[in-house]
């Protein structure tokens, strides 16, 4: 075998993003399963989590601090605005709209947060707490790798 066709066949052991992906989903259905009752998902949960605790934002900063791009973020909002748990409102700055959470979504974050807690301890008791510290450490160092994801690429065809 030649050596790209060897390193082409280890991609499934080789590749950071597959690890990556593979490892969120079955963590976002470990986190969904328990939020169901409280009819959220992760996302959601971590959407009113964020404003909650730094609200209101804009689309920009939550997108930020959620590191999603703004079209993922306004597809993950319709629901929670929909269900009367966030408001889309004009920013202090007219141009910029926010994200505020509302009374409803506020109690039901209340309802959703001790399930959080209780999903969170047990992927902590099962993975080890050291372990978990370290793979959230690790995890968020990945987002100072010093990518631009969502930048605008397009290139400017007169140039």
């Amino acid at each position: 075998m030649a050596r790209n066709e060897e390193t082409l066949s280890d991609i499934d052991g080789r590749c950071n993003c597959l690890a990556a992906r593979q490892a969120s989903r079955y963590l976002t259905a470990v986190y969904d399963q328990a939020l169901s009752p409280v009819e959220l998902r992760i996302t959601q949960f971590s959407i009113l989590h964020k404003l909650v605790n730094d609200g209101p934002l804009t689309m920009g900063d939550l997108a930020g601090k959620m590191a999603m791009d703004r079209t993922t973020l306004t597809s993950n909002l319709k629901p929670l605005e929909r269900d009367g748990l966030i408001d889309i409102v004009p920013g202090k700055d007219r141009r910029a709209k926010q994200a505020v959470v509302t009374k409803a979504g506020l109690a039901r974050y209340k309802k959703a947060r001790p399930l959080w807690s209780e999903v969170q301890s047990r992927f902590e008791d099962a993975y080890g707490e050291s372990l978990a510290a370290r793979l959230r450490d690790a995890l968020r160092a990945v987002l100072d790798s010093g990518f631009d994801p969502w930048a605008d690429n397009t290139v400017d065809a007169q140039a």
